[in-house]
């Protein structure tokens, strides 16, 4: 008999508790190691995981037990609504908020009196007293992490953090109880409280705004999901009831009114209107419906009323395909491990071994007493070795670097945005309000040189187009307002579907609209406004013709114009030695003009959203480094699978929080800049990364008492706590000279 298979599912669970990349990364181990799972990518930025498992094989729950082994926990409940998880969300930041706030107020009496109090009356109670809940509610989770890792046979930085803290406040503990134990030895009973304090509160102040740079990070699906429709008014039985979008079924008759959204993707059955897709296809124009033509849910119905016919809901809509696309592309990308973390599995180990060795060598080989040196050799390896300068030495770069960009119209997310900017091999550019200014403008006006009242048929095409809806009417509108014109009193006004407008002044007749307008109202068109009109149609231009009487006496060209410093930052790119393209849902005549003008070589066209992100995805396995910049909702799939996202800042909310760097201004000559910084901030972090180190390597071994056979010398782990505190200072410093650095 023959066996079928079951194939695996794909499925997305939360996931709680993950703090850092190498958190995702044991996350995604254990799961691997789960009997039945093919394979789990772990998206950092929401949080979340997607696992493909065969469910005949592994069970929810045995997921759930692995990853709950190592200190996460991985949700398998019914799905929570939007509301919910994000409520969620809040509520975990606002404890990391409070735990920080705990450990920053209790740290730093306790730093005053070690520092300049230490021979106060009940110095060491008091500090004592001020340690406790910063170790066992603020920094809590280091050492719950660390058990469970260590219980796995693993360790990572939340080790070394639980290792120095725990041992400095072990040792101060034992010291404030039983001071005469060293003080009958002859040595004075040091406490490190401070040490212990200190280093939770900063690391937990890095994790909080890493915290937060999640948060915003995952806003992006939250957006995208607030633009669907939440009800729909369907033909039930002859009647017209509203429903939930979740029940329109396919086939459904769906009545959709002026300004309305579209709930689903379909066709339309009857009637006729404009369409305002440009969160699809990134373009300004709205498109004229006509029975029979395609709609796509959550665009936006402007002017007519009409019936569709529903034929994809539920995930089959383009917007919930989108919304897949850009979950996947942010989970696709493979989390660029921070050094720090990387080393740290070798580097956490080699430390406690040290520390482990020292004390024997001194328990067994020491001067008397032997358990007061080994103590106090094996605390010093710790809490010299304590990474506080290693946690460091990324996020002061990186918040600096932010700051910087800022200041200069770059808003940059997180680190790996900046690590990776640099590297980049290939710009992808958006057309529409990323090279172009994203609104149709007016450019060219040609009259016949027989009309002589100009200006008035200029005022009576500002009146006309002041009472049309047309998305055109508003760029005709300001031109001639621009010009100085002014409205007329109409005798009477019409509009021409899908063609343009007619109207009457002072008894003479006047046509607004396409050559098919003009030809079928009889409309003769002079050779020279012919040959003026076949040029602006061999610029990609939209032409619009303008009758009056017997004759067309004008004619006008609309494009959306390349903004005036985008030839410049494309060549200021390519300079740079970077291949620029560029994208657009528009066709091919309009893109080559569009491209040419900017500079571009590489133009592709008619793309919708999904070819945009296959796109990317083509070049990134050509093994090509790839930026996407775009300014729009149709461009966050791109945005999200390029490995760094560019929005204008000039855009949507939805593109803005798809990608990892935002130009305020919307200026492409911002990217460069942004280059620059990238190469200050990834340099100033491998300098923190050099000294955090050379003072463990220095630091270490003398703390474990090499020196002491030569020199007699025994390094204190007081001065270990300086050595350590005076490492985080350079690296800090260090940061704070990206300030100066001049990114023109």
């Amino acid at each position: 008999m023959e066996v079928i298979e079951e194939r695996a599912v794909k499925e997305r669970f939360d996931v709680s508790g993950m703090t850092c990349a190498s958190c995702a990364s044991s996350v995604e181990s254990i799961l691997a190691h789960v009997e039945g799972v093919e394979s789990a990518q772990v998206n950092f930025a929401d949080s979340s995981v997607l696992v493909a498992y065969k469910p005949d094989v592994a069970s929810k729950k045995e997921m759930q037990e692995a990853v709950e082994s190592i200190g996460y926990e991985l949700v398998v409940s019914e799905q929570v609504n939007e509301q919910q998880k994000q409520e969620k969300e809040e509520q975990k930041l606002k404890i990391a908020k409070r735990k920080l706030i705990v450990a920053v107020l209790l740290a730093i009496p306790v730093v005053v009196i070690a520092m300049f109090f230490p021979l106060m009356s009940y110095a060491n109670w008091i500090m004592l007293i001020l340690s406790v809940p910063v170790i066992f509610y603020s920094g809590k989770e280091f050492f719950t992490i660390a058990w469970l890792r260590a219980k796995n046979g693993s360790v990572n930085m939340d080790t070394l953090i639980a290792l120095g803290t725990g041992s400095a406040f072990l040792f101060s503990l034992f010291n404030t109880f039983y001071p005469q134990y060293l003080l009958s030895r002859g040595l004075e009973p040091h406490v490190y409280y401070e040490v212990a304090a200190v280093i939770i509160a900063l690391i937990l102040l890095g994790r909080y705004f890493e915290e937060r740079a999640k948060s915003r990070t995952s806003s992006a699906i939250k957006k995208l999901m607030n633009l669907g429709v939440k009800k729909a008014r369907v033909i039930r039985e002859g009647n017209e009831v509203e429903v939930p979008v979740d029940q329109v079924n396919k086939g459904d008759l769906i009545v959709i009114r002026p300004g309305e959204k579209i709930p689903v993707d379909g066709k339309v059955a009857d009637g006729k209107s404009s369409i305002d897709e440009s969160m699809i296809t990134g373009e300004p124009v709205p498109v004229e419906k006509n029975p029979g033509d395609e709609v796509i849910g959550a665009t936006i119905n402007k002017t007519g009323s009409f019936t569709m016919v529903a034929e994809k809901v539920g995930s089959e809509t383009m917007l919930a395909q989108i919304i897949k696309l850009v979950q996947e592309a942010q989970g696709s990308k493979a989390p660029i491990q921070k050094l720090a973390d990387k080393i740290s599995s070798v580097f956490v180990p080699i430390v406690i071994g040290i520390a482990a060795i020292s004390f024997l060598i001194w328990f067994i080989w020491g001067p008397e007493p032997q358990i007061t040196y080994a103590i106090s050799a094996a605390v010093a390896v710790l809490i010299i070795a304590c990474p506080c300068a290693l946690g460091l030495a990324t996020p002061t770069a990186v918040m600096v670097g932010i700051g910087k960009g800022a200041e200069n119209g770059i808003l940059v997310k997180d680190a790996q945005s900046l690590e990776a900017i640099h590297k980049l091999d290939v710009l992808v550019l958006d057309k529409t309000g990323t090279i172009t200014k994203g609104q149709p403008e007016v450019t060219d006006a040609f009259w016949d040189e027989e009309v002589d009242n100009q200006m008035e048929i200029a005022s009576v095409v500002l009146s006309m187009e002041s009472k049309s809806e047309h998305p055109l009417a508003s760029a005709i509108v300001q031109y001639f307002k621009q010009q100085g014109s002014d409205s007329l009193p109409l005798e009477s006004f019409d509009s021409v579907t899908g063609k343009g407008l007619q109207a009457s002044f002072q008894n003479k007749p006047y046509l607004i609209g396409n050559l098919r307008l003009m030809e079928a109202m009889g409309k003769p068109l002079s050779l020279k406004l012919s040959q003026k009109a076949q040029q602006l149609g061999s610029e990609a231009k939209t032409v619009i013709f303008i009758a009056q009487a017997e004759k067309v006496v004008g004619v006008l060209g609309i494009t959306d114009p390349i903004k005036e410093t985008s030839k410049q930052a494309v060549h200021e790119l390519q300079q740079m030695g970077l291949e620029v393209h560029m994208l657009t849902g528009d066709n091919e005549q309009t893109a080559k003009a569009i491209g040419e003008s900017a500079g571009v070589n590489t133009i592709k066209a008619e793309v919708l959203p999904a070819d945009k992100e296959e796109y990317i995805r083509l070049l990134q396995e050509k093994g090509k480094k790839v930026a996407m910049v775009g300014d729009g909702i149709n461009d966050s799939p791109a945005l999200a699978r390029a490995g760094v996202g560019i929005a204008m800042g000039t855009g949507t909310d939805v593109a803005i929080e798809s990608a990892e760097i935002t130009l305020i201004k919307g200026d492409l000559r911002d990217i460069s800049k942004a280059f620059k910084l990238s190469r200050e901030t990834v340099k100033t972090i491998h300098q923190n990364l050099f000294w955090a180190f050379i003072y463990n390597l220095i630091g270490i071994p003398i703390a474990a008492g090499l020196l002491f056979p030569f020199t007699g010398f025994l390094l204190n782990p007081m001065i270990a706590a300086g050595a350590m505190a005076f490492s985080s200072v350079s690296v800090v410093t260090n940061s704070l000279r990206i300030k100066s650095r001049k990114l023109k």
